[in-house]
């Protein structure tokens, strides 16, 4: 008879030398099956996606930019025979535009290149950056210094890694803009830390949960920061194109809500709370209520841990799983985000062996790392599992500090 896992067999189960075992089996299987996939010729893979994926509208949109074709930035039909004239084989597929201004004109450099050649590009700085934000949190973490290996094949298999490099998206850059804020924070420049949180306005659904508890909890120097960066963003891209495309930007999403079908054309493949009803109750107005009920309460408990007493990586793995739960678009590979939070709740069960809440915790990070390879189940299910373990996981956070002594100005 096999004993079912359960948090107190959690301490014995997940050991450094099993979790490198498991990593690595994830690992090998994740990248022979991404090599297999990709290793056609021309421009689609075994599976007859375009090669990139999401990739292709980035290309598309550094090609406008190169244009100054501003007024296209939103055209869907003129993007269409624009992929077609630069990419026959891409002819007929067309994406949502919902990007502001000015990342077409980050995009621009690579569109000077030939598709195959900018996309091998992208995915390579978009690796480099991965590495050099786990390697960056991973030195902060003094109680994983001797697990090195450990953490670079988990690195390797972290299935939102994968989703990351196989859609080719933009997430690593949000990935980036946390970890510095992270290492802002650490060294108590909030106003930097607000800078980088700033530049999440090219995705600005990830920026949702920390305006909400940096506005809660009066971080002003954070806000007057994130403000500054967002405004110097959208400024740019004003001097590029004029007012046009950014007034169309917005008007755009505004319109969002109606688009969202063609934005979540596979909504197994989405991890926050509001999708996470959506799939689960079949009554869009019930749904609704549900996700604005549970993202109140996501953010009061996230609140109350940045007013208690818990550590910086504590508090801050908090809002990146806030992060997730709250946006109202969130697909897998912007799970990558979750990086710093694996480490830096790795480092504080290492350092607190025999504390009560050490074997939940890890059972709970072993479930939130490998759930979303299960995700295209729900389409059968209906239920997101990894959504309740975040939540449970943040849960836990706040549970550890919901006793002590709020302490409103420190984010030490």
């Amino acid at each position: 008879m096999i004993e079912p896992m359960t948090p107190a067999t959690a301490t014995s189960f997940f050991t450094s030398r099993r979790l490198r075992a498991h990593g690595l089996i994830l690992a090998l299987c994740l990248w022979s099956v991404y090599t297999w996939n990709m290793a056609t010729p021309g421009l689609f893979d075994r599976a007859r996606n375009f090669k990139g994926t999401d990739f292709l509208h980035f290309y598309t949109l550094g090609s406008l930019a190169l244009a100054h074709r501003g007024a296209d930035l939103y055209n869907i039909r003129a993007q269409s025979e624009l992929v077609a004239q630069r990419i026959p084989a891409a002819a007929g597929i067309r994406y949502l535009p919902l990007y502001p201004p000015q990342v077409s004109i980050l995009f621009a450099p690579l569109a000077r290149l030939s598709y195959p050649c900018a996309l091998i590009l992208c995915l390579a700085m978009s690796t480099l950056i991965y590495g050099l934000c786990c390697y960056s949190v991973w030195r902060a973490c003094p109680n994983l210094r001797h697990h090195k290996l450990t953490i670079v094949i988990l690195a390797l298999a972290f299935p939102a890694f994968w989703h990351l490099i196989a859609w080719g998206q933009t997430s690593a850059l949000a990935l980036a803009c946390f970890t510095l804020a992270f290492f802002a924070l650490r060294t108590q420049r909030e106003f930097l830390a607000g800078l980088a949180l700033g530049c999440l306005i090219f995705k600005p659904q990830l920026a949702l949960a920390a305006a909400l508890i940096f506005l809660i909890t009066l971080r002003w120097r954070i806000i007057a920061g994130a403000l500054l960066s967002a405004a110097a963003q959208l400024t740019a891209a004003w001097l590029y194109y004029g007012l046009g495309p950014l007034r169309q930007w917005i008007r755009t999403l505004l319109d969002a809500s109606r688009q969202l079908p063609l934005l979540e054309p596979r909504l197994y493949q989405t991890h926050s709370l509001r999708t996470f009803w959506t799939m689960l109750i079949p009554w869009p107005s019930a749904s609704l209520a549900l996700y604005v009920i549970s993202a109140l309460l996501v953010c009061a408990l996230t609140v109350a841990c940045y007013r208690s007493r818990l550590s910086l990586s504590l508090r801050y793995s908090a809002l990146l799983l806030a992060t997730v739960l709250l946006a109202p678009h969130l697909t897998v590979y912007d799970l990558v985000i979750l990086a710093p939070a694996f480490l830096l709740l790795s480092d504080w069960i290492i350092s607190h062996p025999g504390h009560p809440a050490t074997p939940h915790f890890k059972l709970l990070l072993y479930l939130a790392f490998v759930l979303p390879l299960l995700g295209p189940l729900a389409r059968w299910t209906h239920l997101q599992l990894s959504v309740p373990v975040m939540a449970a996981l943040l849960y836990g956070i706040w549970n550890l500090g919901r006793k002590s002594v709020a302490v409103p100005n420190s984010l030490t």
